[in-house]
């Protein structure tokens, strides 16, 4: 099979029901995100929750947003208290991604809700939610694909990609990431 690229259409009404904003709303963030979330000279994580609460995510108390956080759609985001997200961490977030209470999303890390269909000749786009339980940790540039299901106290090892869900109180290390023992 072929697949021919100039007859993606971006603006289908799939890909309209997955943002769940309007255009005005969509480019607002564009720009407060440039200027107050993703800016490494805004030192304080309360400012940067005030300004992704003001466009919709719902976050607990006493987050850690660091500098150069990504996020896709903050309406399409819940956390926890007591959640950290590193430097450079990207939630590309077409669809829901809940965070849980107590968790780390370490620097680089990549949280990918939205793909393609690859055996489509239309290339269509596939987007599921993301969901990290409670004390979840994922390590420094790893990625989360979409659909995944970190239960309780789960570890994504640095540089791992985790494709299925992962149970509560284990270690997952590689790529394709793979049970490696259990997190006391």
């Amino acid at each position: 099979m072929k697949v021919d690229l100039s007859s993606y259409d971006e603006h289908n009404r799939a890909y309209k029901h997955t943002i769940g904003a309007s255009y005005l709303k969509q480019l607002l963030w564009f720009f407060c995100s440039l200027l107050f979330v993703r800016n490494p000279l805004i030192p304080f994580s309360g400012f940067r929750k005030m300004i992704l609460v003001l466009f919709g995510a719902k976050i607990g108390k006493s987050p850690r947003i660091r500098p150069g956080v990504i996020i896709k759609f903050p309406w399409k985001l819940i956390m926890g208290d007591n959640v950290w997200l590193g430097e450079n961490c990207w939630i590309d977030n077409m669809e829901q991604v809940y965070i849980g209470s107590n968790s780390c999303i370490s620097q680089g890390a990549f949280i990918c809700t939205g793909n393609h269909n690859f055996s489509s000749p239309d290339f269509e786009l596939m987007a599921k939610s993301v969901v990290l339980a409670e004390g979840v940790w994922i390590g420094a540039c790893s990625v989360v694909c979409p659909g995944v299901h970190a239960a309780e106290q789960s570890v994504l090892t640095a540089g791992s990609v985790i494709t299925t869900d992962m149970e509560a109180n284990t270690v997952y290390q590689g790529n394709p990431a793979v049970k490696k023992r259990k997190r006391f």
